[in-house]
């Protein structure tokens, strides 16, 4: 592995990773793989924290916003920043984003609008967003500091597959004995991802998980029933922090779990 570019997650998303990334990555790191892949990718808070690149990377979300907001960075970098000169930060404008219909807009189109609202709505949400205040910080929609970035995970995302379909599928797919899969799917009993994701599909998960041949990670938030889904597994748990979108709504201390390959 060399080293490779580092780009900050191009927004908020709930369920973010920013206060265990570090932690992740440095677990990441120390297990031997070839392939590298995220099938809940969010908006990249691990893997856009990692500094070193396995030789194979791919990304993966079901929501079409998602990938398409990766797709066009990677290779529509000055169109996108272009539309996004046009944004002013501000609540009529996030209200009239927030009702377009995206599947009427061009992919740009579409990518400009997502972006705009996931760095302005409050908390990351992706469905029910309102327009986030932060009493002790500017706007976040700081254009030059949003192109910069830009531009960074522009660069970043050229070796990177980026794929838009249902997790089984992606590890069905990319299954190899030297594949790592890093699973950050949305937290059990938790709304506003946006997508259906029901305590079957944990178990699903977990069936389908037993029986690769590769390694993998999951985090996710710790319940009595995410324990008992995963039990098979090595469960690890985490002291972590759940920051709100607003510096000053305050922070929740919570348990964190994370789950590897070893069987008990």
């Amino acid at each position: 592995m060399t080293a490779t570019i580092v780009a900050n997650p191009p927004a908020k998303y709930l369920g973010g990773k920013r206060n265990l990334a570090r932690r992740l990555c440095a677990l990441i790191e120390t297990i031997p793989h070839r392939a590298y892949i995220e099938p809940f990718v969010g908006m990249g808070g691990v893997f856009l924290r990692r500094t070193k690149p396995a030789p194979v990377e791919v990304i993966n979300d079901l929501s079409g916003d998602v990938a398409n907001l990766f797709r066009i960075v990677r290779r529509h970098y000055q169109p996108f920043v272009d539309e996004l000169a046009f944004l002013p930060a501000s609540r009529d404008e996030f209200d009239r984003q927030r009702r377009l219909n995206p599947e009427v807009l061009t992919d740009i189109e579409r990518a400009v609008r997502f972006l705009y609202l996931q760095r302005l709505c409050f908390g990351g949400m992706i469905e029910g967003r309102t327009f986030g205040v932060d009493r002790a910080a500017s706007s976040r929609f700081n254009l030059a500091k949003i192109r910069a970035n830009l531009r960074s995970l522009s660069r970043r995302l050229e070796p990177v597959t980026i794929e838009k379909l249902p997790y089984q599928d992606v590890i069905r797919r990319y299954d190899d004995a030297r594949a790592l899969f890093y699973l950050d799917p949305p937290y059990d009993k938790t709304e506003g991802y946006g997508v259906d994701f029901s305590r079957d599909d944990y178990l699903a998960m977990a069936e389908q998980l037993a029986g690769i041949k590769g390694q993998f990670i999951i985090s996710i938030n710790d319940t009595p029933f995410v324990r008992d889904a995963f039990a098979r597994f090595s469960i690890e748990e985490i002291p972590t922090t759940w920051t709100l979108a607003t510096r000053s709504a305050g922070a929740q201390k919570v348990n964190e779990l994370l789950i590897r390959s070893e069987t008990r």
